[in-house]
């Protein structure tokens, strides 16, 4: 089997003008990511501590978003699991079903180890799954909402441990907020001021109240979120990047993404059948497929991204950073600073067309994503060598290389390899949005593991 390995390079560029500097120098990141089998559980990567808040059980897609996630574990610190309620589930949490999912896991987790280091056991994951109280919103955030999930948030923040805590919420996020509001009345202004900056929140839109109340609490809370608490009781989720992972699905919102690959069909062979218990798990799709999963896949370590800059792009999406001064098409009545949809423009093999939009910027990595979980879905059943593993990339150069105008760049990843000893195909991509050059970037020999451009120009007079 073949797999591909593609580099993406973005410009950081300075913004001084030619005049005060003769050679303007160029940032160049150049990060690896695979579009094919892509993930890696190197022990020298920092792990993200992750909190997930669900509402599972308001529709079949936190279930499969948490069959994803488990075949995942290895590569997070998982903090807690906590079942929440939503505008969809708003007076009662279902951390039952959550249980049911972590004995499949535990039935796997043996067989997953043998494929990659670092699989959490089944009792540190049910230790640490929580619920929180089952009301709705705001009416759950203030004095009495104390809850076995919102407690278990602020020991975590609490925790002597410098990385940030991810706190991924899949429903309404308003057990954070409790947290937050007990911290308020039980802290020094200072200490709070520490723990919110610990904080880093990627939502799956507003599902309640309480995101809204917490960004404008809170303005410097680290937030991704596509805002949509509207006032009238409408959910704005066509507007959300996140619904990119499949909203194509049945509704053909978004042409342009493979189809195939997330068709009850493939999820069926490649998921849900022959996959042992974990598979067995996975629920139908009733209306999207996995609609939580860019939370996560914003996390994983692919190369592509960067945790702490949402503008670098991922698995997860691409988001900008908007201020109180931004205008926006959403429904919020008072923007506080966030970041949400960024655009990208994605030409698609399926139609032979180019596509502009956020949701492109889940949708362009649909083929890696799926066939990533696949391979991940194997190792629940198969021995070492019968099953699919990562290729592991290796550049022959630092990631950052500060460049000036005009320069060549040579590119090499001539170390790369396959630990199951198939061939490797290379396709280096210029990821223009995340930067800001005016002019495209012509790669030569894009195809081979040693490629090269020319640094562009600043694009100023």
């Amino acid at each position: 089997m073949y797999f591909s390995i593609t580099s993406k390079i973005f410009i950081l560029q300075h913004t001084f003008m030619k005049s005060l500097l003769p050679k303007l120098p160029l940032l160049l990141m150049l990060l690896m990511m695979l579009s094919a089998f892509t993930t890696f559980a190197s022990p020298a990567i920092e792990k993200p501590r992750v909190i997930v808040l669900t509402d599972i059980e308001n529709e079949p897609d936190d279930a499969q978003s948490l069959v994803r996630f488990l075949t995942y574990s290895n590569l997070f610190d998982v903090e807690g699991i906590i079942a929440t309620t939503s505008v969809w589930l708003r007076d009662k949490t279902a951390e039952w079903r959550i249980y049911e999912i972590l004995e499949a896991y535990k039935e796997v987790q043996p067989k997953l180890a043998k494929h990659e280091p670092g699989y959490p056991t089944f009792e540190e994951l049910r230790s640490r799954t929580k619920a929180g109280v089952p009301r709705y919103g705001m009416k759950g955030v203030g004095e009495g909402n104390d809850s076995e999930g919102s407690e278990w948030i602020i020991q975590a923040l609490k925790k002597e441990d410098p990385r940030p805590l991810w706190v991924l919420a899949w429903g309404g996020p308003n057990c954070l907020a409790q947290s937050l509001w007990k911290m308020e009345q039980t802290e020094t202004a200072e200490d709070l001021e520490r723990y919110v900056k610990k904080l880093r929140v990627y939502t799956i839109s507003d599902q309640d109240d309480s995101g809204p109340w917490m960004r404008k609490k809170y303005p410097d809370l680290f937030y991704i979120c596509t805002p949509g608490y509207a006032h009238n009781g409408r959910q704005a989720y066509h507007f959300a990047t996140w619904s990119g992972i499949s909203r194509d699905q049945f509704h053909g919102r978004f042409p342009g993404g493979n189809r195939e690959v997330i068709s009850k069909e493939w999820i069926r062979e490649n998921i849900q059948e022959n996959h042992g218990p974990l598979g067995s798990e996975y629920p139908d799709v009733a209306y999207l497929m996995e609609g939580d999963t860019p939370s996560f896949l914003y996390l994983i370590n692919n190369g592509l991204g960067c945790s702490e800059h949402p503008d670098y792009g991922s698995w997860g999406g691409r988001y900008e950073y908007y201020t109180p001064r931004t205008q926006l098409y959403f429904f919020e009545p008072e923007i506080r600073p966030l970041w949400t949809n960024a655009m990208d423009e994605v030409f698609s093999e399926v139609d032979q067309q180019y596509h502009t939009g956020n949701h492109a910027t889940i949708w362009r990595w649909r083929e890696a994503y799926q066939n990533d979980f696949a391979a991940r879905m194997d190792w629940c059943t198969l021995a070492y060598e019968e099953a699919n593993h990562p290729p592991v990339p290796a550049l022959a150069h630092d990631q950052v290389m500060e460049l000036s105008e005009g320069e060549k760049v040579v590119l090499k990843a001539e170390g790369s390899i396959d630990p199951d000893g198939n061939a490797l195909s290379y396709n280096w991509i210029y990821y223009r949005e995340v930067g800001n050059s005016v002019y495209w970037l012509n790669m030569e020999n894009e195809n081979s593991p040693k490629a090269s451009f020319t640094a562009p120009s600043m694009g100023f007079p």
